[in-house]
């Protein structure tokens, strides 16, 4: 009876092959008893067709309603971990704190935090911020991930600062080069590109474990200059990737650290770091971005010389939005710090704490990132997407206000009294509001311009002929076209100034009932869902998304 209904909705009359080919596709065990539900399914549309119009509709009002409901019951989840056994899983993000977590960030964290939950493992949140000059640390980053991190869903079971164990990253340093698979390199970057480019091994790389070390010890005394050595892993300098080729693990960095301050002037590379750390903490599954493949190369050589199994990997492909194209924490921060931007939380910018403040569910923005998967290709996608997930989640609970941007005064001659308008406040919940229907209106300045000379509906409450000095054509619906002349409006007396910020600003007028929801996301009706930030004498709202 479900796909009668269905076609019949669609089509006026159920059509029985179309019907039939429902059925035989959800039942192909039918297949073989094709006489017997044909003979069925006329009996249902038979039945169907002699209902009344009253009780069709029920009918399509019943099964459309199930229909939506088992879509919304649909969960889109990851596919299953290579290698994965339920506690046993261990899983790492691991952010440089050189600024707040963006949407980028923010499909890192989701999906290593939902395995994690999937296989009732542990997460480990781990601070990769051995870098204090090129991608210097925010100190209040540490807790902004953290924050927000709490805020999309998660919780950490562990928290790493890299900063803070560098003493260990050296006493495997040191074993490294008392087992001859690393040494100290005097060559400058221009002279060392011409042995790697070449395939030639440089000078220094047969010095003996002993002399190594002792430069090494000098190193982290601080006796030489930034640029004049580096420790080198030795790899095989006549690999086919160039980048492969002994590659640098420890550098001298002197620069004070907003955690560790002068405490260390010989810094591991993200590589290095990284390969000691993952040992350290058991991580068993890494995803990461398709363009560190030779990240994974290079740790491999200390796993193979340590005899250390490397955990499973797993490559994806980088997800750009439309919006935003690419997503750099580095070019963001100098935006904000030269002013461009008012701060972190800025309504334009693509960081967790922007779409926080803009009134975004977490939910919508962990099933948006689900939604992607875990694959190798590149994904190019819309913040519509997002959208259309948040929309879903907050449209039910938004009361609805007018918002009369770039407002108009008009003069409505020939209504001789005010009249009370009742107007939906939230359709799902049955509630509503009034508004005083004045001789005396605002509109916008689009719809007076757009509309001028023609006769409008000001919404749920009269007809004019639109112009300054509107003429009264009276209360009922009349020649207006429904969802065409129909405009919002706001009577002079009921109304606060309001700003909207976004990726402009607009300014007008707001219903002064809209204070009550300070702090929630409303609908401004033929706007925006807004966040209703501050409301007093003023308001102040932030564009959520259309």
């Amino acid at each position: 009876m479900k796909y009668v209904v269905a076609n019949a909705a669609k089509y006026g009359k159920a059509n029985e092959k179309a019907v039939m080919g429902k059925v035989m596709a959800e039942n192909p065990e039918l297949r073989s008893r094709v006489k017997e539900v044909l003979e069925m399914v006329r009996e249902c549309i038979a039945e169907f067709e002699s209902l009344s119009e009253g009780e069709k509709g029920e009918l399509i009002q019943k099964f459309s309603t199930e229909k939506a409901e088992k879509r919304r019951e649909q969960v889109v989840a990851l596919p299953p971990l290579e290698k994965a056994e339920k506690g046993k899983v261990v899983m790492r993000f691991a952010p440089n704190p050189n600024g707040p977590p963006t949407l980028g960030s923010a499909r890192g964290i989701i999906v290593n935090g939902e395995y994690v939950k999937m296989y009732h493992g542990k997460f480990v949140i781990r601070f990769d911020d051995t870098d204090p000059r090129t991608k210097r640390p925010m100190i209040e980053a540490y807790d902004w991930y953290l924050e927000d991190i709490e805020w999309l869903g998660y919780k950490p079971d562990e928290v790493i600062y890299a900063s803070k164990r560098i003493p260990v990253y050296y006493e495997y340093a040191r074993k490294l080069i008392e087992m001859g698979k690393a040494y100290t390199c005097f060559c400058s970057q221009k002279e060392f590109k011409v042995y790697r480019d070449s395939g030639v091994e440089c000078p220094h790389r047969d010095i003996s474990p002993e002399v190594t070390l002792e430069v090494w010890e000098r190193m982290l005394d601080g006796e030489y200059g930034e640029g004049e050595v580096v420790l080198r892993i030795k790899t095989d300098m006549r690999h086919k990737d160039p980048a492969i080729r002994d590659w640098v693990a420890f550098r001298i960095i002197k620069e004070s650290h907003p955690l560790t301050g002068d405490s260390f002037v010989v810094y591991p590379t993200l590589d290095f770091e990284s390969a000691i750390e993952d040992r350290l903490c058991g991580i068993t599954h890494i995803i990461r971005g398709k363009d560190l493949i030779d990240s994974e190369r290079r740790q491999r050589y200390i796993y193979q010389y340590f005899n250390w199994e490397y955990p499973v990997t797993k490559h994806w492909g980088r997800v750009k939005i439309f919006e935003f194209g690419k997503l750099s924490t580095s070019s963001l921060r100098r935006d904000v710090e030269s002013g461009r931007y008012e701060g972190w939380d800025d309504p334009r910018l693509p960081t967790i704490r922007a779409f926080r403040r803009r009134g975004f569910e977490s939910e919508a923005i962990r099933k948006f990132f689900i939604s992607l998967g875990v694959g190798e290709n590149d994904v190019s996608i819309s913040l519509k997407n997002l959208y259309a997930e948040n929309r879903k989640i907050i449209d039910p609970k938004a009361n609805r206000y007018f918002f009369v941007w770039n407002p108009v005064k008009v003069e409505i001659e020939g209504l001789s009294e005010d009249i009370e308008v009742e107007l939906p406040l939230n359709p799902n919940k049955g509630t509503s509001r009034r508004l005083r229907g004045r001789s005396v209106v605002y509109v916008t300045r689009d719809d007076f311009e757009r509309l001028k000379g023609k006769v409008v509906r000001l919404k749920d409450f009269c007809n004019i002929l639109l112009d300054k000095k509107a003429e009264f054509r009276g209360f009922e619906l009349g020649d207006v076209k429904k969802g065409k002349n129909i405009i919002h409006w706001l009577p002079d007396g009921e109304t606060l100034q309001c700003t909207v910020l976004g990726e402009k600003t607009w300014g007008g007028l707001v219903e002064k009932s809209v204070v009550r929801d300070e702090g929630k996301v409303v609908q401004f009706e033929r706007f925006a869902f807004c966040k209703i930030e501050k409301a007093g004498e003023e308001v102040l709202a932030i564009y959520t998304h259309p």
